[in-house]
């Protein structure tokens, strides 16, 4: 009965053409919207989330706000050797180390690119930086106290496509900022393209490169006991840095942050993104809906008197409801599929071209099978939803003056 069903639907749908397809568009464009949008927000989630994923859980960056590139670089008040003693005295903190972080010009292979380069302290901080951001090498070895005119890169640097289309390795001569340095080591692939990317030496070495003397600094990296809760870490830093840059509570001119706080909000603002995004393709598809349902109309004027002779030869009320309901709820799954389709070559194609213009994994695209039948499932709901009236209104014709009915 089903099958008879279809086939009825499928044979009325293709004698008008042009007009399931115009009264789908609808359909599909809302379906395009959200399977396309949120695969790009998954992928876009999952890439975020990969880029926080190497760090531990018992750290935690402090940075000066109010600037613009780099975290906590171009600021007015910047961290000082102060604040850094300081937070190290902060009860559950393990270590701390003060970074600067700087835009460098790279040339390699007669070629130039602009990329981020990190200072790493000397001493007892230098281990406390290596673990807050896991550091390991691939090849050659780590920067050590003394190192001088010596560098370590992100992996990035270790691929033949990189800006310089030469692989760089251990025992490599490069330049930044026109001074010549030796590579001695890459760094494992982190999956984030900050450090991937980046350039590291020792902090001498970058503030005579840049010409940055003084003792500030542009973030620093701090490691606490597991066992203490970094809630009352965060806490008594804040309380501390609040003190010695003389600021209010709620006026902090500084942030302390955690992985997980960073990945909080990141997800947040992704999840509003998403709602707005089904704000949108619920408009569209509501448009869509009534589309069907004026679609369904017609279709049962149109067919008037073909509805009088399948009552006259023995058709109940319900199969003729049956067959205007399937119809219409086929017009939804058709339109979702396609939209699906639509949404997924969209998403594909999108985070092509974003990582051909960024050169970077952070366009990235997650599909997941829940969300495609989701989407064609919703559609159907749409669409039977709105040919459920047009069909009640079939199955109630009198046979009598639906056979009188003339085209």
């Amino acid at each position: 009965m089903i099958k008879d069903y279809l086939l009825f639907a499928i044979r009325s749908l293709r004698n008008r053409g042009l007009r399931t397809w115009l009264t789908m568009i609808g359909i599909f464009i809302g379906i395009a919207a959200v399977v396309s949008l949120i695969s790009l927000g998954e992928g876009l989630r999952f890439a975020i989330n990969s880029q926080f994923g190497f760090l531990g859980t018992d750290i935690l960056a402090v940075t000066a706000s109010g600037g613009f590139g780099p975290p906590g670089t171009g600021v007015v008040n910047p961290l000082t050797e102060k604040e850094l003693d300081d937070i190290k005295r902060v009860k559950g903190v393990e270590g701390a180390g003060g970074r600067l972080l700087e835009n460098v010009k790279f040339t390699f292979n007669r070629k130039a690119a602009f990329t981020y380069a990190a200072s790493m302290p000397d001493g007892e901080d230098r281990k406390t930086i290596e673990h807050v951001i896991n550091m390991g090498v691939q090849r050659g070895r780590i920067l050590e106290d003394g190192d001088k005119g010596a560098v370590v890169l992100g992996s990035n640097f270790l691929e033949e496509d990189n800006p310089f289309g030469k692989a760089i390795i251990p025992g490599s001569k490069i330049q930044l900022q026109d001074k010549e340095f030796k590579v001695i080591g890459i760094l494992e692939k982190k999956g984030n393209f900050q450090i991937d990317g980046a350039v590291f030496m020792n902090e001498n070495d970058l503030r005579e490169l840049v010409g940055r003397e003084g003792d500030d600094y542009d973030i620093i990296g701090v490691r606490f006991n597991e066992n203490t809760n970094v809630k009352y870490i965060s806490q008594d830093i804040e309380k501390r840095l609040r003190k010695i840059r003389d600021v209010k509570e709620g006026e902090e001119d500084f942030s302390v942050e955690t992985p997980a706080s960073i990945l909080a909000s990141v997800n947040s603002v992704l999840l509003g993104i998403q709602i707005f995004v089904y704000i949108i393709a619920g408009i569209s598809i509501l448009v869509g809906g009534i589309g069907i349902m004026n679609t369904m109309y017609t279709s049962v004027v149109e067919r008037t008197k073909e509805i009088g002779v399948m009552k006259s030869i023995g058709a109940r009320n319900s199969v003729i409801f049956s067959l205007f309901f399937v119809e219409s709820g086929l017009l939804g799954v058709v339109g979702g599929i396609v939209g699906a389709a639509f949404g997924f070559l969209g998403a594909a194609g999108l985070a092509f071209v974003g990582k051909l213009a960024l050169g970077s994994e952070i366009i990235a695209v997650q599909f997941s099978f829940w969300l495609i039948f989701g989407a064609i499932l919703f559609a159907f709901v749409m669409g039977s939803f709105f040919g459920t009236l047009p069909a009640i209104q079939a199955s109630k014709l009198n046979p009598v003056d639906a056979l009188r009915h003339i085209k």
